[in-house]
Order: structure tokens, then sequence, then C-alpha cells
């Protein structure tokens, strides 16, 4: 039933941000990865009793869009802490994800904390990134 509480609490959805901004990336290149996610709590009412929910992004499933992936357990920050890089290999279009697992404990009318069996698994959508390459050009010599 607690389990069933959870997956109709309102969890945030991931936004998730790559750095450099403005959708272009290049080959070859550490392109910066990360999401918020912050613990909370939320409570409900089963059966007339009083359910505290201690809410955590517990795991981050990210998908880069070249068939490449990675789980972790932070959630990434932005430049200049690089915590969380993917390098592409082929220019093209990619559309990148992560899915934030979300698991939780509660009690019972302030009793002890117990563990919620299972997660819930929300995912972002996805970021249109375009990956290209950059070639050096002389454009003049004297």
């Amino acid at each position: 039933m607690v389990q069933r509480a959870l997956e109709r609490v309102p969890l945030p959805e991931p936004d998730l941000s790559v750095q450099p901004p403005g959708g272009r990336t290049l080959i070859n290149f550490e392109t910066n990865f990360f999401t918020a996610a912050e613990p909370f709590t939320e409570t409900v009412t089963l059966l007339g009793r009083r359910v505290d929910l201690d809410i955590t992004p517990s795991q981050f499933r990210w998908t880069f869009g070249d068939g490449e992936g990675l789980t972790t357990t932070e959630p990434g920050a932005p430049y200049p802490d690089l915590e969380l890089t993917h390098t592409y290999l082929e220019q093209g279009q990619v559309r990148p994800q992560v899915t934030t697992v979300y698991t939780a404990d509660y009690r019972v009318d302030g009793g002890p904390w117990q563990p919620v069996p299972g997660s819930v698994d929300i995912t972002s959508d996805p970021v249109d990134l375009t990956v290209t390459e950059v070639t050096n050009q002389l454009v003049d010599y004297r």
C-alpha cells in the first residue's frame, strides 16, 4: 500500500542540463551533463493514519543518445565541476536523457522509519544535441 502511495506522489521530473549550452557540442570533447535532484518529504494519509515519506533520488541512469549509457548515484554538476561527462566519437544528432530513480523510507504516525519496497523511475524529456566536428582553416598567411 505504501509503494502505491509513493507511485502517486508527484515526483519532480528531471531536467537534463548539457554543457556547452545551446544544443551543440564537439566530437572528442568532454560534454558535461547534470540534473537537479534533492531529497524531500511528503505526508499522505492511508487508512486514516499519517504516513511520512522520506523520498530520495538514489540513482541516475544516463543515456547519451549514441548507444552509450551510465548509471550513477550523483546528479552531476555544472561547470567547472565536471562530475559527469561523455565524449561523442561521431558527428550527428543525438537525444540524451536521464532517468531519476526515487526510493523512500516511511513511518506511520511518527513511528520508526522503514524502507518502502521498490522504487519509482521518472525520465526527463530528451535534449536535442548536435555533435559536430571542427577543423582549423588558415585564412591568411603573411
